[in-house]
C-alpha cells in the first residue's frame, strides 16, 4: 500500500509539477518495474525456494539444532545465533527471516522474549546490505549505474569496522562489562572473523556470498575457540544427538549455493563468459535517450539512457536456483515435492513482487521526472557534512521502509546527484546510504513486529522494544556517518 501510494504521489508531481510527458512516465515506470523482476525479484524467489526446501525437508531444525548445541552459556549462544547465524540466515534469505528464526531459537534456549527480540535486532545489522545474496547492492547498481565492484567493496569497508565491535557490544548489552570481560576471548574472535571475511569478500567476490562466508567465518572460528577455552563457571553444552554426516547433509544446500554463485561470477572460470552469452541488452522503449539531464545534475546538457539487460542466465538468482536443484537431488526431493514447494513460493512472493515493483518503479519515475535531481540538490546544502547526513538518509528509508533495498531504490541516486553536485565520490555516498541503512533496520516496524511475533512477546512491551533499540541504532548510525567522513575527507585512497 506505501509503495502503491508513494508511485501514485510521485506519478502526480511528475505530470502536474515537472509536466513530464504521460508516455515517458509510463515508460520510465515499467522500466523500473521489469528490473524489480529481473534481478531483484527473481534473486529473492530463488533465495526463499532454496530456503523453503530446507525448512520442508527438516533439514533446517538440524541447522538449528547443530548450533544452538555448541554452548550452554547464554552470552556465546547470543553471539552464536543472533549474530554470526543471524548473519548466515540474512544472506541466505533476508527479509525478516534472520530476526525470525534466531529470536524464536534464542527464546527455546530460554531467553525472555524481550531479551531475544532485543538481542536479535541489534545483531541484525553490518550483515543486512548483503542480505538475500546480495539484493540491496544489485538493487544499488540499478538505480545509480554504478558498477557493482565497487559499491560492494565500499559498503564492505564501512560496515567491517562496525561489525568488528558488534558482538563486544552485544555482551555489554546483555551485562555491561562484567559479562564483556567474560566472553571477550569469544566477542574478539567472532568480530575479527565475521569483519575480516566481510572486508575481503566484498572487495574481491563482491555482494552475493559476504554474509554467507563472514557468518560461516565467525562460527567457525567460535567452535575453535569452544573447543580449547570457556567462559568461568560455563556450563557443559546439551549434545544435539546428531551424526556428523546428517549435520553436513543438511548444511550442504547453502554449501551448493556458494559452489554456483563462485562458478557464475569468478572471472577466471569459463561458466562466467558462458552464461553471459545468454544476456540480451536493448534500448528501453519510448524512453532511451529522449530525456536529457541538464546542468547542475550533469556538467553539459546529456541524454538520459535508459537500456535493459535481460540477463536471465547470468543473474546470481540462476545461480541459486541450480543450487536449488542439486540440493533437492541431494536431500532427495523428489520432482512433485520441488513443484510443490516452487508454487507455494511463487503465492509467498505474489505480494513482495508487487512491492518489489513498485518501488522500482517510483525510484526509476523519480530519475528521470528529475525528482530525485531537486531532492539530491536541496541535499548539497549540508555542504561538507554531507557525508554524514548521508549515511543518516539511508537510516531513515530502511526506518520508513523497513527495508535497505528499498531505502537503497528511493536514495540512492540522490546520494549519487548530491556527491556529484558537492565533489565527493558518488561510489561512496552511494555506499553510505545503504551502510547507513542497516542501523535503521533494527527500529523499522516491520523488523520489530517479525521479532515480537517470533518470540511470543506481549503486546504491551512493543512499544518497549522500540524505545530500547531507538537510542542503539542513532549510535550506531552516528557511528556510521562518522566512518564515512573519514574515508571521505581522511583516507580517500582507501575506498573505490
Amino acid at each position: 500500500m506505501a509503495a502503491l501510494s508513494g508511485l501514485s504521489i510521485a506519478a502526480i508531481v511528475a505530470l502536474a509539477v515537472y509536466r513530464m510527458p504521460l508516455a515517458l512516465m509510463a515508460s520510465s515506470c515499467l522500466y523500473g518495474a521489469a528490473y524489480g523482476i529481473l534481478p531483484i525479484g527473481w534473486i529473492v524467489f530463488t533465495a526463499l525456494l532454496l530456503y523453503r526446501i530446507t525448512v520442508e525437508t527438516g533439514k533446517f531444525d538440524i541447522i538449528k539444532d547443530s548450533i544452538g548445541s555448541l554452548t550452554a552459556d547464554q552470552r556465546l549462544q547470543a553471539l552464536l545465533i543472533a549474530f554470526a547465524f543471524g548473519a548466515f540466515i540474512e544472506g541466505a534469505a533476508g527479509f525478516g527471516t534472520p530476526v525470525a528464526v534466531a529470536a524464536a531459537m534464542l527464546t527455546g534456549l530460554g531467553f525472555r522474549p524481550f531479551y531475544a527480540a532485543s538481542l536479535c535486532l541489534l545483531a541484525n545489522t553490518s550483515p543486512v546490505a548483503f542480505g538475500s545474496i546480495g539484493t540491496p547492492l544489485v538493487m544499488l547498481a540499478t538505480v545509480t549505474g554504478l558498477p557493482l565492484g565497487p559499491l560492494s567493496a565500499n559498503v564492505g569497508r564501512i560496515c567491517a569496522p562496525v561489525s568488528l565491535f558488534v558482538p563486544a557490544y552485544l555482551a555489554l548489552v546483555m551485562g555491561g562489562f562484567p559479562a564483556l570481560r567474560a566472553i571477550a576471548p569469544a566477542a574478539a574472535v567472532c568480530g575479527v572473523a565475521f569483519a575480516g571475511a566481510q572486508l575481503l569478500v566484498s572487495s574481491y567476490l563482491g555482494p552475493y556470498l559476504t554474509d554467507i562466508l563472514g557468518s560461516l567465518s565467525a562460527m567457525g572460528a567460535l567452535v575453535l575457540l569452544l573447543r580449547f577455552w570457556k567462559p568461568k563457571g560455563a556450563e557443559r553444552p546439551v549434545h544435539h544427538g546428531r551424526e556428523k554426516k546428517e549435520v553436513f547433509l543438511a548444511w550442504s544446500p547453502y554449501l551448493l549455493l556458494v559452489v554456483f554463485v563462485l562458478l557464475w561470477g569468478l572471472d577466471p572460470l569459463p561458466v562466467k563468459g558462458w552464461v553471459n552469452r545468454a544476456t540480451v541488452t536493448f534500448q528501453w522503449p519510448g524512453l532511451h535517450n529522449l530525456i536529457a539531464r541538464m546542468p547542475p545534475v550533469a556538467a553539459k546538457p546529456s541524454p538520459y539512457s535508459a537500456t535493459y539487460a535481460f540477463n536471465w542466465l547470468a543473474a546470481s538468482g540462476t545461480a541459486c536456483l541450480f543450487a536449488t536443484f542439486a540440493s533437492a537431488i541431494v536431500l532427495r526431493v523428489s520432482p512433485a515435492r520441488l513443484a510443490s514447494y516452487t508454487l507455494s513460493t511463487a503465492k509467498q512472493m505474489v505480494t513482495p513482487m508487487i512491492t518489489i515493483c513498485s518501488v522500482l518503479a517510483l525510484a526509476f519515475l523519480m530519475n528521470y521526472s528529475g525528482e530525485t535531481a531537486t531532492l539530491g540538490l536541496a541535499f548539497s546544502a549540508t555542504g561538507a557534512a554531507f557525508p554524514f547526513f548521508s549515511a543518516l538518509l539511508g537510516w531513515l528509508g530502511v526506518f520508513l521502509t523497513g527495508s535497505d533495498t528499498s531505502a537503497n531504490a528511493l536514495f540512492g541516486n540522490l546520494q549519487v546527484v548530491t556527491a556529484n553536485h558537492l565533489g565527493l565520490n558518488p561510489a561512496l555516498m552511494a555506499a553510505a546510504n545503504s551502510s547507513g541503512g542497516v542501523m535503521g533496520k533494527m527500529i523499522s516496524l516491520q523488523s520489530i513486529c517479525v521479532a515480537a511475533a517470533a518470540t511470543g512477546m506481549a503486546q504491551s512491551e512493543e512499544s518497549k522494544l522500540f524505545r530500547f533499540t531507538l537510542k542503539h541504532s542513532v549510535f550506531l548510525a552516528s557511528v556510521t556517518g562518522l566512518v564515512v567522513l573519514f574515508y571521505a575527507y581522511i583516507m580517500p585512497a582507501w575506498v573505490k
